[in-house]
């Protein structure tokens, strides 16, 4: 005799919830279709379902979406970074205290004297049949920020390692949930045949039908819910062996909205609303936001940078701002629409001859006009890098692009061969945007702090009056 068991998942919903109504009532459909059927179901997310820059996430510092998780009926849920590094330590130690599912992430770790009570490394399930099922969960290691709010991320393949001869033991197949990204997924199927299934998140690829790697069958479903995903086991109890592996992925976008989902994100949207109403400022006239030039708002949050991490010098684009600051009463509500990245302060170290290389990256227009997806940006471009400590004359050519003439530091040029404390947007130590600021060897983060923290102070502390 087979049996199919049937496992549904979601991945880097990212607090992205336009198409949530419609994903609650597809996963209640299909799983009221399985129950009826007596086939055997479970339902699970592969993490960063929490994001901030959502109101909701923000104003319940991502408890609502774990209440919302609870009304759809998750099984199993594993942490991405952006449950992992976007909140205090106590808020993450107690985001998942009335879940209904069972949190699993076998790598990570308080470094205070208690874990949360929710965290399991491993968790087994055994089907109405007898098939025993063992699931493992873990997250990507940012420990350069997860250690600065006292936890530690242990090595993702070392972790395996401890744990999947148990698993193997007590299991006749193996499910990892993985926020590692697809090629860690892949080396992971390489390297450890024992793993039946990897239902993947975190570099938001899309898998329609999945993809094969030895044995492993890997899957995920994109980002922002535009998909949810299935996996379909199949199981001989005659060779007592998986005979089969499928998956798909469903197009949620087009599909009906299920109206009490609907009305909880109402309810939602007004609660995180009168909590976000509390007043930064008031402020008589509105402040000017430009991407393109320069503006007394970003050079102030600029030199609030430099002032916040005792950098000698601080460098942040302007299209951190998304829109002017109102006159009148500016709420926190404000701030957050304005603000909303998930980005923190940093300061990086690096000589003179690496600095002038940023500045000119800088001052391109390849910069300026990037439409950034990704890094924690939120926003829609780049725009004009603005400065603190820094005195950079460019000049203009005919074409428009510019140059740069000189660079001063507390009115001398820049030292080729001096190290120089940075201060930034943590966006720009990823990827390759700005590579010398990526590569270098010292980087210092402020957490739990976001820019959108440093704009509130600067508004206080700089704009009282205006």
């Amino acid at each position: 005799m087979q049996e199919k068991l049937y496992f549904y998942y979601t991945n880097d919903l990212h607090s992205n919830f336009d198409n949530w109504p419609q994903v609650a009532g597809f996963l209640k459909e299909v799983r009221e279709k399985r129950a009826a059927d007596s086939q055997e179901n479970w339902l699970m997310d592969i993490g960063d379902h929490v994001d901030r820059v959502h109101p909701i996430a923000e104003a319940f510092m991502g408890k609502a979406n774990v209440q919302l998780m609870n009304d759809v009926g998750y099984d199993f849920a594993t942490i991405g970074n952006n449950e992992g590094i976007t909140m205090a330590h106590d808020d993450l130690h107690h985001l998942y205290d009335d879940a209904d599912f069972q949190v699993v992430c076998a790598n990570l770790h308080s470094l205070t004297n208690t874990e949360p009570e929710w965290l399991q490394s491993t968790v087994h399930i055994q089907s109405a049949s007898g098939i025993k099922i063992g699931i493992i969960g873990l997250t990507a290691p940012f420990n350069a920020f997860y250690e600065l709010l006292d936890w530690h991320i242990s090595a993702p393949f070392q972790t395996l390692g401890n744990h999947i001869s148990s698993l193997k033991d007590t299991a006749d197949i193996i499910v990892l949930m993985s926020h590692l990204g697809l090629s860690e997924d892949q080396e992971i199927a390489r390297r450890f045949t024992d793993i039946d299934v990897i239902i993947g998140g975190h570099t938001h690829h899309l898998l329609r039908t999945g993809e094969k790697v030895n044995q492993t069958l890997i899957t995920a479903a994109g980002k922002h819910c535009s998909f949810a995903g299935e996996v379909v086991l199949t199981w001989d109890h005659h060779e007592k062996r998986l005979v089969d592996k499928t998956a798909t992925v469903y197009d949620m976008t087009e599909r009906p909205r299920d109206l009490a989902t609907e009305q909880s994100l109402n309810e939602l949207t007004e609660k995180a609303d009168k909590l976000l109403e509390q007043t930064v400022i008031q402020l008589k006239n509105p402040i000017e936001v430009k991407w393109f030039q320069h503006t007394d708002i970003m050079q102030e949050l600029t030199e609030t940078l430099k002032e916040w991490t005792k950098a000698d010098v601080a460098m942040l684009n302007a299209g951190i701002l998304l829109d002017q600051i109102p006159g009148g009463q500016v709420t926190y509500k404000d701030i957050h629409r304005i603000c909303p990245h998930p980005i923190n302060p940093c300061m990086v170290e690096l000589n003179g001859t690496e600095l002038t290389e940023v500045i000119r990256a800088s001052l391109t227009r390849d910069f300026t006009e990037l439409k950034l997806k990704g890094f924690g940006f939120r926003g829609e471009i780049l725009g004009k890098m603005m400065y603190a400590g820094l005195e950079v004359h460019a000049v203009s050519r005919e074409d428009g692009s510019k140059y740069i003439k000189t660079i001063y530091f507390d009115g001398t040029p820049l030292d080729p061969e001096k190290s120089y404390k940075v201060a930034t947007a943590d966006t720009f130590t990823f990827g390759r945007l700005l590579p010398e600021i990526a590569r270098s060897e010292e980087k210092h983060y402020f957490l739990p702090e976001f820019l959108r923290d440093l704009l509130a102070h600067t508004l206080r502390h700089k704009f009282a009056g205006h």
